[in-house]
């Protein structure tokens, strides 16, 4: 039997072993019911000892199976359990990539780069509960003397901050050492590089051959991942008569409803597949098929791992044009700002295959020439329902020649009233009708009783036969500007 008891401002747990020694289990952070629960377990796992028993019940079994790596060192301490195999940094490791062969190759590529970092600076015999918060902020300015950048850091943290959450989740580790370390990528504008339409013409003369051309021409143009959806494209995937392709997107594809998407075949990208296909016909007559032309667009390159961009940058060199960051990414960040530019935003996300959030920090491009448009004053004002252009680009915008409520949609067709109600005013009786006259007072033009004869009210009788012949929905909208007309007299 174990016991509970509170002394300086800590949990012990206290017990007699087998010798009839008295033995003790310091607990720091926990209230009275997880010290009794403690104590319970201790009390059970003692008696087994005690018996030599090596069965304890399920409870207990359970609750051992669950408890923390250092509850259970000072478990083994006192002889109640064995003492766990400590866990290396390597050892777990490999254990852990070995375990997860659902991830795709460029995947594991880039976590067997972070565990290259990792074993280089811990040693691959870490002790895994050696490794501290510290040691995550230490691991952290070991990548920034490696000379990587901000995002790389980033990247290897996250990974880091991966491995060891699954550790944690084994019941190697109490707490993950790099939870608190910041691992969001963040977008860098210093990066971006806008293709014009010129350097893309130059490009695409300065192409080998035709597969070149369409696979910049799908990057530029078609906005695809260079080189996992290029490659991934296949001519039975191209709807030509309705003038859109499918995109099968292997980065996304473990997302439900992500695996591929629908965009528009825009005519610089329809110039230049058009050039493919009929070579792919030609290809395929000259072999003895039939049928439909199937198979891969891009021929020339197979795996998505194949290296591109020496290539490209010998085709940039013969175009006469300086190399710009991030080759691939760019080319789908100008198509990602230019459709942007002219098409609903929900559009150009959902055909570029990412979301709001991610387009605004990674890929839409802030231009000199917005600047220079905003400066010059180009921001004139359309109705939408007027101008085509406006309409078909999604532009809403104030109509300055709807200011009345007499031409707004509600009230229309009332303005003839409108303006009687304003050379025509009613006074203080309204609408309602006057009071039948006895003879001895009479009703002056003002609305008063004054003595002398009845005056007839031409006016308000002709304003009433106009109210009486309105439609439903006039007459409401006509009384109510008459009661504004009348509130702002007084």
């Amino acid at each position: 039997m174990a016991s509970a008891t509170r002394s300086g401002g800590a949990w012990k747990i206290r017990f007699y072993d087998g010798a009839g020694t008295r033995r003790q289990i310091h607990l720091a952070g926990v209230n009275q019911r997880t010290a009794e629960t403690i104590a319970r377990h201790v009390g059970v796992l003692n008696a087994a000892r005690i018996a030599n028993d090596a069965n304890i019940d399920r409870g207990t079994a359970l609750w051992l199976s669950g408890c923390g790596e250092s509850l259970h060192s000072k478990l083994a301490a006192v002889g109640l359990v064995e003492a766990r195999e400590a866990g290396t940094l390597g050892g777990f490791l490999d254990a852990y990539l070995a375990d997860r062969p659902d991830v795709k190759d460029s995947t594991r590529a880039k976590w067997n780069s972070a565990v290259v970092h990792l074993t280089a600076h811990f040693g691959s015999g870490r002790d895994l509960r050696k490794v501290s918060k510290g040691d995550a902020d230490g691991f952290r300015a070991f990548l920034y003397r490696q000379g990587h950048a901000e995002n790389t850091v980033r990247r290897y943290c996250g990974i880091a901050k991966q491995f060891f959450r699954a550790a944690q989740r084994r019941r190697l580790i109490d707490e993950n050492p790099f939870a608190d370390q910041v691992a969001a990528v963040k977008g860098n504008a210093a990066k971006f590089h806008f293709i014009t339409k010129a350097d893309a013409a130059k490009i695409l003369r300065a192409c080998p051959d035709t597969q070149w051309r369409m696979i910049f021409a799908l990057s530029r143009w078609g906005g695809l991942r260079c080189p996992s959806e290029v490659l991934a494209l296949r001519w039975e995937d191209i709807a030509w008569k309705e003038n859109r392709f499918t995109a099968r997107s292997v980065k996304t594809e473990h997302h439900q409803g992500k695996e591929c998407r629908v965009i528009p075949l825009f005519p610089e990208l329809r110039v230049v597949l058009n050039e493919g296909f009929e070579e792919a016909v030609v290809a395929r007559d000259a072999a003895g098929g039939r049928g439909a032309v199937s198979g891969p667009v891009i021929t020339r390159y197979t795996d998505s791992t194949q290296n591109l961009r020496t290539t490209f940058l010998k085709i940039l060199k013969r175009a006469g044009l300086k190399p710009w960051p991030k080759l691939m990414q760019n080319l789908r960040s100008t198509r990602e700002t230019e459709l942007a530019e002219s098409f609903p935003l929900q559009a150009v996300t959902a055909w570029m295959g990412n979301s709001l959030s991610v387009a605004a920090k990674h890929y839409l491009q802030v231009r000199d020439e917005h600047f220079e448009r905003a400066a010059a004053g180009s921001t004139e004002e359309t109705d939408p329902q007027t101008d085509p252009k406006a309409a078909e680009n999604g532009v809403l915008l104030p109509n300055p020649k709807r200011t009345t409520r007499e031409q707004h949609g509600v009230f229309r067709g009332s303005s003839v009233v409108f303006s009687s109600m304003r050379e025509n005013l009613l006074g203080d009786t309204g609408l309602e009708p006057p009071r039948e006259n006895t003879g001895k007072t009479a009703i002056c033009e003002s609305g008063g009783p004054t003595d002398g004869p009845k005056t007839q009210r031409t006016d308000l009788e002709a304003i009433t036969a106009a109210l009486a012949a309105l439609p439903p929905e006039q007459l409401v909208a006509a009384l109510a500007a008459a009661i504004q007309s009348g509130a702002g007299m007084r």
